[in-house]
């Protein structure tokens, strides 16, 4: 991380978040995903400081050094509820939040549960809609992309993710963003974290609470496309790399008509799931084009 990076600890949700900050003025929350930490955003909070941004990174409840939940919540409205209760927790009234992956559903979540408390929302790598839900069902291409989701339905889960020192996370790396090259550095920040006790667990536990449920229920796939999620009022950018492993660009798709504020789509190439990570001076560009536009 930059030198001028801070840490310290927020309480909020009932919860000791670790966060890392840098920068004055507007905030800018920026939520990891999976599997990830608050370092995803290295290259984007210096960015955003130098162009006048208080910008937050919050490891994400149950992710080393914050705490595992004590309610054992790891769904969807817990991670939306985080969101919201960390801008008021660093004081303010509302906030510009960028998420990835995980932190896109939080973010997601948070600007339509609270238009008012989310100015604008920067999105990458999941898409927002029923599109993903559909492709589960009727899309062997996305099917084959997601085994994993359904692998950690299963008990095995975390002794395979663990097994030969967390493997598994650098094997997810490379498929899901097929040409970066990351920094040895970076693959320890993650490994740290996850041999942190209760990380592994909670991370896992993430797709057990949101996807399980949907999982076990019958579905008619003729039905799937009248569950919308319910329209976003807040004016929205969506990143995603053209080479994505994990969710095919593909299912941006009619996204725009879920965002009546108007939704910026930018398929960015040379780049996977973590965009951000590999391309950040592109995405750096355009965040900050949007933010000040």
């Amino acid at each position: 991380m930059p030198s001028q990076v801070k840490q310290r600890v927020v309480r909020a949700s009932n919860l000791n978040f670790t966060v890392l900050e840098m920068g004055e003025g507007p905030l800018v929350l920026c939520l990891h995903g999976f599997p990830d930490t608050a370092h995803s955003f290295r290259h984007q909070m210096p960015a955003l400081a130098s162009a006048g941004f208080h910008c937050v990174a919050p490891f994400m409840r149950g992710y080393s050094p914050t705490e595992p939940a004590p309610d054992g919540r790891y769904d969807s409205p817990a991670l939306s509820e985080d969101a919201l209760a960390l801008i008021a927790a660093l004081g303010y009234k509302d906030a510009i939040v960028f998420g990835h992956d995980w932190g896109a559903v939080a973010a997601y979540g948070a600007a339509a549960a609270s238009p008012d408390r989310v100015s604008r929302l920067v999105t990458a790598a999941v898409p927002y809609g029923s599109k993903f839900f559909e492709a589960i069902v009727t899309d062997y291409a996305q099917q084959r992309r997601s085994w994993y989701m359904f692998f950690f339905q299963t008990a095995i889960a975390e002794a395979a993710v663990s097994f030969n020192d967390f493997a598994f996370l650098e094997k997810c790396w490379a498929d899901w963003s097929p040409g970066w090259k990351w920094a040895p550095d970076d693959m320890e920040a993650l490994k740290r974290c996850f041999r942190a006790k209760g990380t592994l667990e909670a991370a896992i536990g993430y797709y057990r609470a949101t996807l399980g449920p949907v999982l076990s229920m019958p579905v008619d796939p003729k039905m799937l496309a009248a569950a919308m999620a319910p329209p976003i009022n807040v004016p929205a950018m969506m990143l995603h790399g053209c080479d994505d492993g994990c969710i095919g660009a593909e299912l941006l798709a009619g996204m725009e008509k879920l965002f009546p504020k108007g939704l910026k789509i930018e398929v960015v190439p040379g780049a996977g799931h973590f965009v951000h990570q590999e391309r950040p001076d592109r995405v750096n560009e355009l965040m900050l084009k949007f933010l000040k536009s």
